[in-house]
């Protein structure tokens, strides 16, 4: 990784439209982080859990971290492929798109690769910015998740 895309202000953001931001170092997943994950949302599905059942039974024949969990992983790789200068905020506004088409399994690698795809001038100086993003499993021929995602930059 070269480090983050740094953009000097919000008004910058729209020559950013279309132009790769890098991808991360590769981050492991473990079975640890998947048991935190499922006790703190509750999703204790046995695909998650279960690491016996899911040798047996799994057709991935081993546990798989929630989607969710991929997702959540995003706002801190992100803040490493993108730095915007002079904002006082950032919030996340939602998700326009999400797929999840191919698994993590527990002890995998993912990255994330992000793409600037909209800039939307907001009335107090900020921005609506969608950002495209793609986590990638190491070794996979398929990515683990899709989708974009949108922030509100604030002056």
């Amino acid at each position: 990784m070269a480090g983050p895309t740094i953009i000097p202000d919000i008004p910058s953001l729209k020559n950013f439209i279309d132009r790769p931001l890098g991808e991360t170092e590769w981050v492991t997943i473990s079975q640890q982080q998947i048991d935190a994950f499922a006790a703190a949302t509750g999703d204790q599905q046995w695909i998650h859990v279960d690491v016996d059942r899911a040798k047996a039974e799994s057709p991935f024949a081993t546990t798989i971290a929630h989607g969710y969990l991929t997702l959540a992983l995003a706002p801190v790789l992100l803040s490493e492929l993108l730095v915007v200068g002079n904002t006082s905020n950032i919030v996340n506004y939602g998700i326009e798109k999400l797929r999840l088409p191919s698994p993590v399994p527990a002890g995998a690698s993912v990255r994330l690769k992000a793409e600037i795809k909209g800039v939307r001038d907001l009335p107090n100086g900020g921005a609506r910015v969608v950002i495209a993003l793609t986590f990638e499993v190491e070794g996979a021929k398929k990515a683990a998740l899709i989708g974009r995602v949108v922030y509100v930059y604030f002056p």
